[in-house]
């Protein structure tokens, strides 16, 4: 088998790969339904909080307009956040993240991630029981202010909702704000001055409609949709299409629900030590809700209790999603490859804390796996420069076997053979950048830090394409030197086609982050580098 015949075969396999991984989230088989265990007590249809209320009423109850204008927003300031609560409910409605504008040309509009107008995505709490006696996400809850500010030198900013049913029942709802972060904690205090025991569960959920996949970039494709995290299942994907064929029905300890998208996420997370059942549910074809609510608890007469939860409502920064709760870094998602990703991930994160320019970290990472790699290049390319030196022989014995190419074939391997020659060799280095070339495109794809990073001159965006693609010609360029290095097929019609594969790669690579290219020019042009030193050592030690 030929070089070129081994280079195709090995780009049909990593294309093969990339749409194999797209059908499957666009089309692939869904997960069965989960059976609810036996070993707990079974949940009354009544305790999934939008099955006790009806999908309609739900429904119009989540309309911007039904919402809007007519209720008592409390607007909440920290140094890394906006929020909107809206007292209906004591629903988050609005929250804007300052630090991530929505684009660098509006660099004073931020991204707004939860949101009750057009792509609806907010995150409710209440509690299920005597609804006399139980606040809900349709209760009415008193605030004493408008407008909540993280004050210079404050760490954390309280903001108390309160609700009560004027029989001794009386519930403070309290947002928790920190400096700096994007955790908001839950903690609702029950005070029970009944003359009667108060039961109840607390609900934690996130309601949203399923986003148009309007401006989506073809070559940028990443899941939106829901996400559970269980201590037996890992990391699972449930997708808009799962909650409208199913409901989810899940009860487990230290897991957490959310609702993720490219580079951002809103998650609650649950006390650990508690179990809790995780559930979905399709209010129409394009408004979901993923949930989870807590076991059933009692206060007693003259006794309060406060009921806690997180939400974690921001960017997919790795680290801070792995010191929040477990598997939640998972939400950045690298596919099958993350073996391979984590480790790059690192590697950029080490090298961006001396450049602190995600750019150079790219290029010193670069150098970095080639050296990792040099004595495996340096047999292939030496491989490859033998070969070269064996040009005229293979044309001799072409022309020595013109009408019989069965003949041309033996000849060529025994003339393989006796030279030691391996004439897959040369093919081994792309093989082994395939799995790097595809993990660092999910780096790049799915890493926030990398969202709008800059790198020099032109270059103000390495996870979108160049703008005046310049890097992509540059790549096209170092690819065919360094193919002018490499042996030409013995068939002219495979050389033939070998010589358009630079302006195919061109063309390629044109709509491909310009960090995932300048990956790819650093590496080219080390390979030029390493290949003609390789070459002219081979030339000289020859025998003249």
């Amino acid at each position: 088998m030929d070089n070129l015949r081994f280079v195709l075969f090995v780009l049909f396999i990593f294309l093969s790969f990339m749409l194999w991984q797209q059908w499957q989230v666009d089309y692939g088989p869904k997960p069965e339904p989960v059976a609810q265990s036996g070993a707990g007590p079974s949940t009354p249809a009544g305790d999934v909080p939008e099955s006790a209320r009806g999908v309609d009423d739900v429904a119009k109850k989540a309309e911007p307009s039904a919402a809007g204008a007519e209720h008592q927003r409390v607007s909440v300031a920290t140094d890394v956040i906006h929020a909107e609560i809206d007292i209906e409910g004591g629903d988050l409605r609005i929250l804007d993240l300052l630090g991530y504008p929505q684009s660098k040309d509006q660099p004073d509009q931020p991204v707004r991630l939860l949101n009750d107008e057009d792509n609806f995505f907010i995150a409710q709490s209440g509690f299920l029981g005597d609804e006399a006696r139980s606040p809900t996400h349709h209760s009415t809850w008193q605030s004493e202010a408008d407008t909540y500010t993280l004050a210079e030198g404050q760490d954390t900013l309280r903001v108390p909702f309160t609700w009560t049913n004027g029989q001794g029942i009386k519930i403070t709802k309290t947002l928790v704000f920190t400096k700096g972060s994007y955790l908001i904690g839950l903690e609702q205090q029950v005070l029970n001055q009944s003359e009667t025991e108060w039961k109840g569960r607390q609900y934690v959920q996130l309601q949203r409609k399923n986003p148009e996949d309007k401006d989506k970039d073809a070559f940028v494709r990443t899941y939106t949709g829901g996400v559970l995290y269980t201590p037996e299942e890992k990391y699972e994907k449930i997708t808009f299409e799962d909650m409208a064929d199913s409901n989810l029905n899940r009860k487990a300890k230290e897991g957490w629900i959310a609702m993720i998208q490219h580079y951002f996420l809103a998650a609650w997370i649950p006390p650990a030590s508690e179990e809790h059942s995780y559930y979905t549910k399709a209010l129409s074809e394009d408004h979901f809700v993923i949930g989870a609510y807590s076991p059933a608890l009692d206060v007693k007469a003259g006794e309060e209790k406060v009921f806690k939860a997180n939400l974690f409502a921001g960017p997919k920064l790795q680290r801070v999603l792995e010191q929040t709760a477990p598997g939640l870094d998972l939400t950045v998602d690298y596919g099958g490859l993350t073996i391979v990703a984590k480790p790059i991930f690192w590697l950029l994160e080490q090298f961006h804390k001396i450049f602190n320019n995600w750019g150079w970290a790219i290029i010193f990472v670069t150098i970095t796996l080639k050296a990792l790699f040099y004595k495996l290049s340096q047999a292939s390319y030496r491989s490859m420069a033998r070969m070269r030196k064996l040009q005229p022989k293979l044309q001799q014995l072409k022309e020595r076997h013109a009408d019989d190419k069965q003949k041309f074939n033996a000849a060529m391997m025994e003339l393989y053979r006796k030279e030691k020659v391996n004439p897959l060799g040369g093919c081994l280095p792309i093989l082994v950048q395939i799995p790097v070339f595809i993990a660092l495109y999910w780096v790049l794809i799915e890493s926030v830090e990398m969202r709008q990073a800059p790198f020099v001159l032109w270059l103000n965006d390495l996870s979108s394409k160049d703008p005046y693609f310049i890097l992509p010609l540059i790549m096209g360029v170092s690819m065919f030197i360094q193919q002018k290095l490499n042996p030409p097929p013995a068939d002219p019609v495979q050389a033939k086609v070998m010589q358009y594969f630079p302006v195919i790669f061109t063309g390629f690579f044109a709509f491909f982050p310009s960090g995932l290219v300048l990956y790819w020019v650093v590496n080219n042009i080390l390979s030029i580098l390493q290949q003609w030193h390789i070459t002219r050592q081979i030339e000289r030690a020859a025998p003249a």
